[in-house]
């Protein structure tokens, strides 16, 4: 992957590098903040580099702080959705799905989902939603369900490794 078009992670200060990178995992500017404190040379100013990094931090981290972080993340097609609530990245990321334009039957049909997913692992449903439509997304939740905790623990967070991707790419 070629460097950014117009910003080099590694010519920025601290301060600079996590206001700029701190969206990238939703509400969780430690991973920024982590990556920084690690130390950010040239290679950094490759996406795929800065990404595979920032995911390994993600992944390092202890369960509580990985819970956390997903945690931090909206339902899909939720209240916080409806009334206007997310982040500037989630709303975009969730308005490319379609999921804007769900029918009240297929609103109905995401908050069942996601109550059932909630009662079922404990944490919210992720899902990169990127060139995707919301018949899909539907459709995974409902294969999804049928996973072990332990399983759709580790899929939220490859889920949410490949949100930052697309939203290091979108930068």
């Amino acid at each position: 992957m070629s460097a950014f078009a117009t910003l080099k992670p590694s010519s920025l200060s601290r301060a600079e590098f996590v206001r700029a990178f701190a969206g990238i995992y939703e509400h969780s500017p430690w991973v920024a903040e982590t990556l920084f404190d690690q130390g950010i040379g040239p290679a950094d100013d490759d996406i795929g580099h800065l990404h595979a990094r920032m995911a390994a931090i993600l992944l390092a981290a202890d369960r509580e702080r990985q819970l956390a972080l997903i945690d931090a993340h909206p339902d899909l097609a939720g209240k916080a959705a409806v009334r206007g609530e997310l982040t500037a990245a989630s709303t975009a990321e969730q308005a490319g799905a379609g999921i804007q334009d769900c029918t009240p039957e297929e609103f109905a049909r995401f908050e069942r989902l996601n109550a059932a997913y909630k009662a079922r692992f404990g944490f919210v449903f992720i899902m990169a939603v990127k060139g995707s439509d919301r018949q899909r997304i539907l459709a995974a939740f409902e294969e999804r369900l049928n996973h072990t905790p332990e399983q759709e623990f580790a899929r939220a967070l490859a889920e949410i490794n490949r949100i930052a991707l697309f939203r290091l790419q979108a930068m």
